[in-house]
């Protein structure tokens, strides 16, 4: 009998999860994941982790699987959180969730389960995996879940393949409302439980006040940019270079019309907490200068300083699942990309250069942010991704 120890996070799919494998014949442990302490930044009447942790227990109670919580705050602290305050501070926009998975979930999380005498992990996000074999060797492909309203590969778009060979999706193959049924039928009281929003497994975060810790606020210009007179419409783009590069604004492309408390707490097409009115659109966040702590802002959606054809990955910052699909320098290959969860897959073009990988879409991207992530693939199996540079 393998033995799988599942994440059990309090909520419904990861409690189906564990039911699903428990039916699959295998051993199962539930084990929770205490990442955060500090209840000062966090809305706890949205995602108390205290609720979360009992109701994992109750699920486990009802399966009749062994229980236990781990305090994994320590490495989340230094693996997410510090690099979150680094990111932020110097202006770009880091995927906490992305890295919880890499970082925590499959590695110190992993480790664990296998000095438990795991054979396997498994977890509730909606991914499916499947193998292939070719002269004795095995490749694991990361596929979308089937819901494609919760389809989460892009949240393990780090991963690696030794990390894939170890997991089990059991709900991939489902539907949200399936799962829920599930849960019913087996009277687990995780069945009617809202999803959590917020980091993983921390919980709704007040992100200023978060941020606010260890970023101190410093008043700055908020500048808008006039459509018109906006750099990107004057100077169409047209290298991979130019599509790429982030904005160069400078003061006098606009003209002042607020305050902001510091650039960091900001990121590109940002809305909310501007608290500037009196405009016919609603100004976007078009670009941050953390260096000379200035946010520059466009009216509506439409702006021309909010699209770009395209983005760059350094080097250092490609990750590759599949590397048998490697791009050698001067290659170029089109798959399907995106740059954020949820988000329709996009037609584009990937280009190896010497000492990046430019990423060009067929259509203009609203808002790409440097440090988010960007992923891409063929068909409904994610190949790779990268931090956006």
């Amino acid at each position: 009998m393998k033995r799988v120890v599942v994440g059990l996070s309090g909520g419904v799919d990861s409690s189906v999860a564990a039911y699903l494998c428990k039916k699959q014949g295998y051993e199962v442990i539930g084990l929770f994941m205490k990442n955060w302490h500090d209840d000062s930044v966090t809305i706890s009447d949205e995602c108390p982790w205290l609720d979360d942790s009992n109701d994992a227990m109750m699920v486990a109670e009802k399966l009749d699987i062994p229980f236990q919580t781990v305090d994994l705050s320590e490495e989340y602290k230094s693996r997410i959180v510090d690099y979150m305050f680094k990111e932020y501070q110097n202006g770009r926009t880091p995927n906490p969730d992305v890295l919880c998975n890499r970082e925590i979930k499959f590695d110190v999380f992993l480790k664990i389960a296998e000095s438990l005498g795991a054979d396997y992990v498994a977890t509730g996000h909606y991914c499916r995996k499947a193998i292939t074999e070719s002269n004795g060797k095995k490749t694991y492909h990361l596929l979308s879940g089937l819901d494609q309203n919760k389809d989460q590969s892009y949240f393990l778009c780090q991963i690696n393949q030794q990390q894939l060979s170890k997991i089990l999706f059991p709900v991939g193959e489902l539907q949200k409302s399936e799962v829920r049924q599930i849960a019913a039928e087996q009277g687990l009281t995780t069945a009617e439980k809202r999803d959590s929003q917020g980091l993983c497994f921390v919980g709704k975060v007040k992100l200023p006040e978060f941020l606010q810790q260890q970023l101190k606020p410093q008043t700055g210009k908020v500048i808008e940019v006039d459509a018109k007179h906006d750099v990107f419409q004057k100077e169409p783009e047209q290298n991979i270079e130019s599509q790429t590069q982030k904005n160069h604004y400078k003061p006098q492309d606009g003209k002042v019309v607020g305050e902001h408390p510091g650039a960091h707490f900001f990121t590109k097409g940002q809305r909310k907490g501007l608290n500037i009115g009196g405009t016919p659109e609603p100004l976007f966040v078009i670009e941050t200068d953390v260096k000379d702590n200035i946010i520059y802002v466009g009216q509506g959606k439409s702006h021309p300083g909010l699209y770009r054809n395209g983005l760059k990955v350094m080097n250092d910052d490609i990750h590759w699942l599949r590397e048998d699909l490697k791009l050698k320098v001067g290659e170029k290959q089109n798959y399907l990309a995106r740059i954020r969860y949820r988000q329709p897959l996009e037609k584009a073009t990937l280009f190896q250069e010497k000492d990046a990988l430019h990423i060009i879409f067929d259509s203009p991207q609203m808002a790409i942010a440097e440090g988010q992530f960007v992923a891409w693939y063929k068909d409904d199996e994610l190949i790779g991704s990268g931090v956006i540079n």
